[in-house]
């Protein structure tokens, strides 16, 4: 056994010692009285607003937030209000570093110590439905339960990852993550969408090493799907975009071919482009991840009788798609399967999926491609709003 060996289990057993400690929450440093939180007061306005720290429970955490992601879901809420939140402080896709832990806080959802220092994400507030578990072998869907950013303002107000402390409450699931960087961190949630998304499209049995795989929408939805498939193993991969920018990342991230739907009239020349990428054949599989509805009725046109569907676009009601069921779906025995967030087990997947990605050199870290400080909040969700970028983060230096 050599130094680094006993290094490394002296401090396993000194975390466990601190995690066993029975005493008040513990705390690492000063923490500040009040902290500032980003709250969403009105449409298109954020305003950050001084809230005292609370005390926290025997059961929570208060993490000092480093970055958030800014979401599409996030964006809907600033532009309209959908969910009929204001006031509310948004964020979910946030990671940050404990500071303070209740006395019962051990370990996260996944059995791993929890420690002060440790960096952590959340995932979804699971209250008393006991469908929603770590290990549910019918993997139940995580969506209609709670989540951080997405929560009516209460007394304790640090509710969203958009702000300088968040309180994470007991019931949580919450994981630490202190092997992953920031960056990393911050795209752990939209990259368990995609891995929900391809293990969804794997039930099907269509989906396979060999498949050809159509991927329509290259925003960060669509560009982590396909680094998803290629890391499964997945070679012919098509994009499908109307921006070439984001086509040219596509080719970075693992597609083999583009189309750029502007440089075809009508869907039959557009279908007829997807099929030459695939050197004459339609595609075996097709993941819909633009949230049009113009785009998923077109999408039947791309796939091959007896092939497969995978919509993940729609998060919110984005309207009626025209399909015809003859010619859609019965004549070419299309199995469709949807794909809404993720489960838990997805969640944590995704911890392996990011670290396989960078070590086979995807750029999935360049997804990122605007970082704003809290200050600058509503610039940040503006240049998200005009899709000036890719993944637009907010971070606290």
């Amino acid at each position: 056994m050599n130094n680094m060996e006993i290094e490394q289990i002296v401090k396993q057993v000194l975390a466990g010692m601190q995690g066993t400690t029975a005493a008040a929450p513990k705390a690492a440093g000063p923490v500040p009285a009040k902290c500032r939180a980003a709250v969403l007061t009105d449409i298109e306005k954020i305003e950050l607003k001084e809230y005292p720290i609370p005390e926290i429970g025997d059961d929570d955490m208060l993490v000092k937030v480093e970055g958030c992601g800014i979401c599409g879901t996030d964006a809907h809420e600033f532009k309209r209000d959908p969910f009929g939140l204001i006031p509310v402080v948004l964020g979910h896709e946030g990671t940050g570093e404990i500071v303070k832990m209740g006395k019962n806080v051990k370990k996260d959802s996944a059995g791993k110590p929890l420690n002060i220092g440790d960096k952590v994400v959340t995932c979804v507030i699971l209250k008393d439905d006991p469908e929603i578990t770590m290990f549910d072998l019918n993997k139940q869907n995580v969506g209609g339960a709670d989540v951080y950013g997405l929560l009516p303002d209460d007394n304790v107000h640090l509710n969203g990852w958009f702000a300088d402390y968040m309180v994470i409450r007991g019931g949580s699931t919450v994981f630490n993550v202190s092997d992953l960087d920031l960056d990393s961190r911050i795209l752990i949630e939209p990259c368990a969408v995609l891995v929900h998304a391809v293990e969804r499209a794997k039930t099907t049995g269509i989906l396979r090493f060999n498949s050809r795989v159509v991927v329509q929408g290259c925003g960060p939805i669509g560009l982590i799907c396909i680094a998803v498939l290629r890391t499964m193993g997945v070679e012919h991969i098509t994009a499908v975009d109307g921006e070439q920018k984001r086509l040219d990342f596509a080719k970075r991230m693992g597609a083999d071919a583009t189309v750029n739907f502007k440089d075809h009239k009508g869907i039959e020349e557009l279908a007829g482009a997807v099929k030459d990428s695939f050197g004459g054949h339609l595609a075996d599989f097709a993941f819909q991840c633009t949230g049009s509805p113009v785009a998923h009725s077109n999408i039947y046109k791309f796939i091959r009788s007896g092939g497969g569907l995978c919509e993940l676009g729609f998060f919110i009601n984005g309207g009626d798609a025209t399909i015809n069921p003859h010619f859609d779906l019965c004549s070419k025995e299309i199995t469709l399967v949807g794909s809404w967030v993720y489960t838990l087990r997805d969640y944590a997947t995704t911890f392996d999926f990011l670290k396989r990605a960078i070590a086979i050199g995807l750029p999935i870290k360049e997804l990122i491609t605007h970082k704003f400080p809290i200050e600058q909040i509503n610039e940040a969700f503006v240049t998200n709003v005009k899709m000036e970028g890719l993944k637009i983060a907010v971070i606290n230096e």
